[in-house]
């Protein structure tokens, strides 16, 4: 194991959306293009409506959810459907008060501006931002010593869209701040067949049903995923003069690409082995769990997990990680008889 965070498999999620250019052309513009999260959509096109019809800036949006589900490009369609500049940047970018004062300073009115990972700001950063969340205005210290004064400055009206895959991370005095809360959660095969189809069709090249909802079940349940998947799908049929991905084409291509139907690739499959193997199947502690695969205990819970338990593969208990029996059925590993250690 051992591979770093930038150098990690194809269906990693959190594997930056803008490491291929071309996947931007994939992102849908409207919330009408945006697909699944329902709930979460339909809401938030009545608070866009309605602060279009107030013609005011929209309330302070918190966007929360594993990687890739699309917080990003609902920050970009809020400000398309707004009508609004966009600004974006990520927390650690923000090194001092006075970088952030000269955007919030700078930046037109009902601008909407879009910190990700908001939950690694800096404590002074975070408070600057208090007051220019509620009141649209800047605390700033002249002079030093005994004359120094502080004034107030205002600045325009915006609306901060803060994402986050860390929501137990943020203090609550930020989250309060927010008026519009929207957690994501992993895609259903039914939208993310949706999103195949929509994907292809982007990609001038057509798909068929069957290939559809294998690309969609080995894709991790996320957008970020499904597209690059299906972009390396296409590569595979484009070479053998294929204008139609097959479901033959898309069972070559996940097979070369180490891609099984669950759509882990070998590195989790590792995980689930290295459990198995040298733990009886668990419980195995998250740190012992992360140095047998050479990564950090971060790493681990932020990248690796989520969907291992998502899929029911793995457990967390109070005691640390122990696989499921839907592990050892997916590996075609004989469970052992029945222990302290396993899950039946």
């Amino acid at each position: 194991m051992g591979k770093d965070k930038n150098t990690k498999g194809l269906l990693h999620p959190e594997k930056s959306f803008e490491e291929d250019g071309r996947d931007s052309s994939l992102r849908p513009q409207s919330i009408k293009e945006f697909l699944g999260q329902n709930a979460m959509k339909q809401n938030l096109s009545v608070f866009i409506e309605a602060a279009r019809a107030r013609k005011e800036s929209l309330d302070h949006l918190f966007l929360t959810g594993p990687p890739g589900l699309g917080k990003t490009t609902l920050a970009h369609i809020v400000a398309n459907e707004l009508g609004s500049e966009f600004k974006v940047t990520s927390a650690p970018a923000l090194d001092k008060p006075k970088d952030l004062a000269g955007i919030l300073t700078s930046i037109p009115e009902k601008t909407v501006f879009f910190i990700d990972e908001i939950h690694r700001l800096k404590p002074a950063i975070e408070e600057m931002l208090y007051i220019a969340m509620e009141d649209y205005e800047l605390d700033w210290i002249i002079g030093q010593g005994p004359s120094a004064r502080t004034i107030r400055i205002p600045i325009q009206p915006f609306t901060l869209v803060g994402a986050t895959t860390k929501a137990g991370n943020v203090s609550s005095p930020l989250i309060s701040r927010f008026g519009i809360t929207c957690r994501f959660s992993f895609y259903d095969e039914k939208d993310m067949e949706a999103i195949v189809r929509r994907s292809a069709g982007i990609l001038n090249i057509g798909v068929e049903e069957k290939a559809a909802a294998l690309i969609a079940r080995s894709a991790r349940g996320t957008p970020r995923v499904v597209n690059r998947l299906i972009r390396r799908v296409r590569d595979f049929a484009q070479i053998k003069g294929q204008e139609l991905i097959t479901l033959a084409a898309v069972e070559e291509a996940l097979q070369r690409l180490e891609v099984d139907s669950l759509g882990l690739e070998q590195h989790d499959r590792e995980i689930l082995r290295i459990i198995i193997e040298r733990y009886n199947g668990g419980p195995v502690g998250a740190e012992t769990l992360a140095i047998s695969i050479g990564e950090s205990v971060d790493t681990l819970e932020d990248y690796y997990e989520p969907y291992l338990i998502q899929a029911g593969l793995i457990q967390r208990t109070p005691r640390g990680r122990m696989v499921t029996s839907l592990a050892y059925k997916h590996l075609d590993l004989k469970q052992a008889g029945s222990s302290e250690g396993q899950l039946f």
